[in-house]
């Protein structure tokens, strides 16, 4: 049987997803590995996100199926893209999160891998006390918690303003949401998809 990967994401202007495509080529990357690739169902209603500049950039993901909460357990790992909001879980992530009490009770969450990425407007708008805050969820589910050890060497790169940490990959859009993800960012994120997906197998086997 291969290691299941669910990448669950959610995004607005398209970072996090872009990101989720580089971690979903990483953890593709490693042998007898099926992933997954779902989004978490949008709590905005239209009129807002088109106000917010938001609605069009949708349509590029628009074919995600949205993950229901029942299907987390069949995961072997799960690793979330969740941008910040004032250093927090975005609230759309935070409404699957809280709809996972029937997995928390019956321990179904027990024992796999858990992930996070992250997205920031800004520099030190908040990705690690994003991730951190992320953890919790998954340190309550009972799930083995997993970042981007140093061994990714672009986590040291110190030649231009970067995202990254040994947290999990993350990147920043700008206060216009208009700065694209860099190819070093994408590597790491490319690098978490592989390291948890790894994980997963050895605790699988």
């Amino acid at each position: 049987m291969p290691t299941k990967i669910q990448i669950i994401f959610y995004s607005m202007y398209g970072h996090i997803y872009k990101m989720a495509q580089a971690v979903e080529a990483g953890a593709k990357s490693v042998p007898d590995t099926q992933v997954s690739l779902f989004q978490v169902k949008e709590t905005l209603p239209d009129d807002v996100l088109a106000k917010m500049g938001a609605l069009e950039a949708k349509k590029a993901w628009a074919h995600v199926p949205i993950i229901q909460p029942a299907q987390l357990a069949e995961a072997d790992g799960i690793i979330f893209g969740i941008p910040t909001r004032y250093g927090l879980v975005v609230s759309q992530m935070q409404t699957l999160f809280d709809a996972t009490g029937q997995l928390w009770m019956t321990g179904a969450l027990v024992g796999k891998v858990g992930s996070i990425f992250t997205s920031t407007g800004t520099q030190h708008g908040g990705q690690e006390t994003t991730i951190v805050h992320a953890h919790t969820f998954l340190f309550h589910q009972g799930m083995v918690v997993a970042g981007v050890p140093y061994a990714c060497a672009n986590l040291m790169n110190m030649t231009e303003i970067t995202g990254g940490s040994p947290y999990g990959a993350s990147t920043m859009a700008g206060p216009k949401g208009d700065r694209q993800v860099t190819e070093n960012e994408l590597t790491i994120a490319r690098y978490q998809g592989k390291h948890v997906a790894e994980i997963a197998g050895k605790l699988k086997a």
